[in-house]
């Protein structure tokens, strides 16, 4: 360790303190997979985080994205760790440390010791191999411990804050079980609470600040299908917006204007609430059909026992139809939930169009979806809805049928 580290012992270490923000860790440790799976796990806490295979990169990482926690991977020749635990000092680094390496190592006890005497707020440290229960434990003290707001969060407030984002679930072909695409839905990390459930924030659909939501998540998804192709194949998207938003003819000459021009782009596909369908099917019908020579689909969500609405639309320009999950969650063991589903299966096939089943949680779920004569599925058997850089690193295919 250089000698300048012990002149900074006299500073005044900078402490956050308990902050009511979401949680931020930065992972140092030049391990790609160890890396990984500690983002996985922390992700799935509440964390946001960040990644640095080494020390010089620490730097920047402190200073713009200010953490509340830094995982330090403990490397064999002890000089990295020196220098991570200068870098820490020198930043008058506020948060907690918690270091990773193997048991009744030198240099993972050394690392605890000189990060003490420098005053540095060392966690207990995880030795490998480790569980993912034992990181939780060790980080529990930086989450929120406050119950969900209550009135629901105002969503001006949100998109001001630049607290939402948008998560990932995939779609998968019924058949072959491999991923086909996947939905962006919205979420929020609020300051206080963590990731908040979007009935806390979604505003009714005459609400003004609807049209900024739904800019929000057309920009959003289309910078993440960016991300997603620089790191994987191009993964189609679908996203979510009201009828009202199609319905303004300037949104969508921008929304058209937007779409990407890449070869590896295969569309952008909208989902419209199939109440809000019936509700103007002739119109909505129209604006399918011209969007579609933009690379742009509309489908048909939250199909349900209101399907025979949906029949006789004359040059049907939709491109899918999506049984409502209340009709494919447990239809193996509900006769009516069967007949929804396998009526919703014959419209679809009646306009050629791919139907898919929504909320798919079992393997006896899946079996009844394929006897039913579902194209695509979706659930939580074959993942739930994750941030961004966690579905990213998402393998592309799942087989559900031959594990135990």
């Amino acid at each position: 360790m250089e000698d300048g580290l012990g002149e900074l012992v006299e500073r005044k270490v900078a402490t956050f303190g308990r902050r009511k923000v979401t949680p931020r860790a930065c992972i140092v440790d030049s391990k790609r997979h160890l890396r990984a799976f500690l983002c996985e796990v922390l992700e799935d806490l509440g964390f946001v985080t960040s990644e640095c295979g080494h020390v010089d990169e620490l730097t920047g990482v402190l200073a713009t994205e200010l953490p509340d926690l830094v995982l330090l991977g403990i490397a064999v020749d002890g000089l990295e760790p020196g220098r991570i635990l200068e870098t820490l000092v020198r930043a008058q680094f506020g948060g907690k440390v918690l270091s990773v390496g193997a048991p009744e190592s030198i240099v993972l006890k050394a690392v605890q010791q000189v990060g003490a005497e420098y005053g540095l707020d060392m966690l207990l440290p995880l030795t490998t191999p480790f569980a993912a229960e034992t990181l939780r434990d060790r980080v529990a003290v930086l989450l929120p411990d406050e119950p969900a707001p209550s009135p629901a969060v105002h969503v001006g407030e949100a998109l001001h804050a630049g607290w939402l984002e948008l998560w990932y679930q995939p779609k998968i072909n019924a058949r072959t079980l491999v991923r086909y695409g996947a939905e962006a839905l919205v979420r929020m990390r609020h300051p206080t609470w963590g990731v908040v459930p979007p009935a806390y924030f979604i505003p009714d659909a005459d609400d003004p600040h609807f049209r900024a939501l739904s800019e929000f998540v057309i920009e959003r998804a289309l910078a993440d299908w960016h991300y997603l192709l620089e790191r994987q194949n191009a993964t189609d998207l679908s996203i979510n917006l009201p009828a009202s938003f199609l319905r303004d003819p300037q949104a969508v000459r921008d929304l058209c204007r937007r779409m990407p021009t890449h070869p590896a782009f295969r569309g952008l596909t909208i989902e419209i609430g199939s109440d809000e369908v019936i509700e103007e099917i002739a119109p909505l019908n129209e604006i399918a059909r011209e969007v579609r020579f933009h690379n742009i689909g509309v489908a048909i969500d939250n199909v349900g026992t209101n399907w025979p609405a949906l029949m006789g639309i004359d040059k049907f320009a939709f491109v899918k139809l999506k049984a409502d999950r209340q009709f494919v969650t447990g239809n193996g063991n509900d006769r009516l939930k069967r007949t929804v589903c396998r009526h919703i299966v014959e419209l679809a096939r009646e306009y050629g169009v791919p139907a898919l089943a929504e909320g798919i949680e079992s393997r006896a779920d899946l079996i009844a979806a394929n006897e039913i004569g579902f194209d695509l599925v979706q659930g939580y058997l074959f993942g739930k809805p994750a941030p961004l850089k966690k579905f990213a690193r998402s393998s592309l295919t799942r087989t559900v049928m031959g594990g135990a």
